[in-house]
């Protein structure tokens, strides 16, 4: 049983940062690729970014690319999402989430196991 809790969203005005938190058990966590997610009210889904179990492979939405970085450790089990120069339009619910397999995707269905959600809201 895989286990996902993320943390860290909030509400941030126009141009802030915010850094969630996803704290994985359950599974051998250091083999694993990660991903973040997001929906927000009325609309599907989405990716937003994606990590290797070594870190050497990261993709990016690209309505993120440039202000979102993610990043891992595998030693507290916990991949983190740095949301810099946010935008009223990131807001959302956001979630973590591991795939069966260990390559990192940007598809939603390759994804097994899904956090809760953290809602973050983005002010004008």
């Amino acid at each position: 049983q895989v286990q996902l809790v993320e943390s860290g969203g909030g509400l941030v005005q126009a141009g802030g940062s915010l850094r969630l938190s996803c704290a994985a058990s359950g599974r051998t966590f250091s083999r694993q690729a990660m991903g973040w997610f997001r929906q927000a009210p009325g609309r599907e889904r989405e990716f937003v970014a994606t990590i290797s179990w070594s870190s050497a492979i990261t993709y990016y939405a690209d309505s993120v690319k440039g202000r979102f970085t993610i990043s891992r450790d595998n030693v507290k089990n916990t991949v983190y999402l740095q949301m810099n120069s946010l935008k009223p339009e990131d807001t959302a619910v956001y979630y973590c989430a591991t795939p069966l397999g260990v390559v990192p995707s940007t598809r939603t269905y390759d994804y097994a196991y899904w956090g809760q959600g953290t809602q973050v809201t983005v002010s004008s």
